[in-house]
């Protein structure tokens, strides 16, 4: 991995702002969640010393960041292992990705990741996030399905993080949780963090009296604000399913807001789902094990195309398992008119 060194002082303008924020003005970094990257990596130092990401700059400090060079290619293995493609070209890839499959190499998943088959895939994958991330934009769960986004240059890269970053991407998810939602429009906000005990889990932030802080404030530091909206669609089995639609992608964003709300994914034990189930009928709770997964789909994902300026909307249905058990207790889900 070739890397290369950016000094970048803090100007008058600058001052003030979130290290994260702050740099992504620099052109060869491009965005916030390439800094944050950098930053997690420990890429990113003032002083010879790691910083994180909350902190705030001043005039005149000169930060360090060492970012990868593009290279040809990258140091991870290929895996051969058929991709449901929905649309390619010479910039992009958008894939529906399979429930039970890691999007990039992590901690136990080295070689049997999304970012391995789409290496077999394509040569041409961007190098923006560093030869461990080729490609990814964006991401789902291991245990998601659905639509996904993939680069194949840093130009591609650049414009379609923007799009995130901004909240101008369309996601339609499609969820089945535990318990009675009653039919209307939820808009559920929250700043969300890591669990302070249970730290595979997110959770929302609450104040002195243990309350969730539902608003937004201005510098607030103690975690990333997220807002889902969601409309309940039938219910059926002390189950409800629901149409979900992000104008934030924090980590296990949609799974915190349910859950909170008393509605945990059907299957999603980490978010509490396992007790809800012991009430289920006897034979429905044997179906639902033989799910290794929780009932969350990515099931719409719009864009502006980098190059072409194209509004282009993609859609995916469950797989076929899930669909059928779904049908089978009353589910059914409908894609947006667009």
């Amino acid at each position: 991995m070739h890397l290369k060194k950016i000094c970048f002082e803090i100007t008058a303008e600058l001052s003030g702002l979130r290290v994260d924020k702050a740099l992504s003005a620099h052109p060869d970094l491009g965005t916030r969640s390439r800094v944050q990257h950098l930053i997690e990596k420990g890429f990113v130092k003032l002083n010879n010393k790691i910083v994180k990401a909350s902190e705030k700059v001043f005039l005149g400090q000169v930060y360090e960041i060492e970012i990868t060079e593009s290279p040809k290619e990258s140091s991870l293995q290929k895996l051969d292992l058929p991709l449901d493609i929905l649309f390619e070209d010479k910039d992009l890839i958008v894939v529906n990705k399979p429930s039970g499959l890691v999007v990039h190499p992590a901690a136990g998943h080295q070689n049997d990741t999304l970012v391995n088959a789409l290496l077999q895939h394509s040569e041409n994958l961007s190098m923006k996030f560093g030869d461990d991330r080729p490609g990814i934009v964006h991401r789902l769960d291991k245990e998601t399905s659905g639509t996904l986004v993939v680069a194949k240059n840093d130009f591609t890269h650049d414009h379609l993080a923007k799009q995130f970053q901004n909240r101008t991407t369309h996601r339609i998810y499609w969820a089945v949780a535990l318990g009675h939602a009653i039919k209307g429009s939820y808009k559920i906000q929250s700043y969300i963090s890591r669990h302070p005990i249970h730290r595979q889990r997110m959770c929302s932030v609450r104040d002195s009296k243990n309350q969730i802080i539902r608003e937004h404030q201005d510098l607030f530091s103690r975690g990333k604000w997220a807002v889902t909206e969601a409309w309940p669609i039938h219910h059926g089995h002390q189950m409800t399913s629901f149409k979900l639609k992000l104008q934030t992608g924090r980590t296990h964003q949609i799974r915190v807001h349910l859950s909170e709300m008393g509605f945990p994914l059907l299957g999603d034990s980490v978010y509490g789902a396992e007790s809800k189930q012991k009430s289920l009928p006897g034979e429905l709770q044997k179906k639902i094990k033989n799910f290794p997964r929780f009932f969350l789909h990515a099931a719409e994902l719009g864009f502006i195309h980098p190059k072409t300026e194209e509004k282009m909307i993609f859609c995916a249905d469950w797989p076929v398992a899930e669909k059928k058990f779904l049908n089978e207790n009353g589910f059914y889900f409908e894609f947006s008119k667009i």
